[in-house]
């Protein structure tokens, strides 16, 4: 089963990636964070939060976020040679070229708009992508 982090600080967004993974059948365990500060809390089991373990297998990032937003969690998360190799993929309501190239250059193996459907994306190449990886 593989371990999924979900950074969104949106409830309903956060129900929809739940409902595509239970409708594609796509085992998993998924973990929550609001932001990037508290999804770094779970990664590096600090500020009094128990580390997940083992490490997440795939992180679902959003770029727009309270106290610390998709990129600034990508740079940080570059500093940490095992977090480095998490595969991460953005979903986002951002269309916007330089959104999608600022998140290439950090790194992200993917670039999906939500909400997060693996049958009607329009980014259709990331989201088989991601279900291929949590099929693995």
């Amino acid at each position: 089963m593989r371990s999924v982090l979900l950074v969104e600080d949106d409830f309903f967004d956060t129900m929809t990636v739940q409902k595509s993974f239970e409708k594609f059948s796509v085992p998993h365990k998924l973990y929550t964070a609001f932001n990037g500060l508290e999804a770094l809390d779970l990664l590096l089991g600090r500020n009094g939060v128990e580390a997940i373990e083992p490490l997440p297998d795939v992180i679902l990032l959003d770029l727009n976020m309270p106290k610390m937003n998709g990129y600034e969690f990508m740079a940080e998360i570059q500093n940490h040679p095992q977090l480095a190799l998490i595969p991460v993929f953005i979903i986002t309501t951002s269309a916007m070229d330089v959104d999608r190239l600022t998140a290439q250059n950090l790194g992200v193996r993917g670039y999906i708009l939500k909400p997060l459907d693996f049958e009607t994306s329009t980014d259709m190449v990331d989201s088989m992508s991601l279900l291929e990886t949590l099929l693995k």
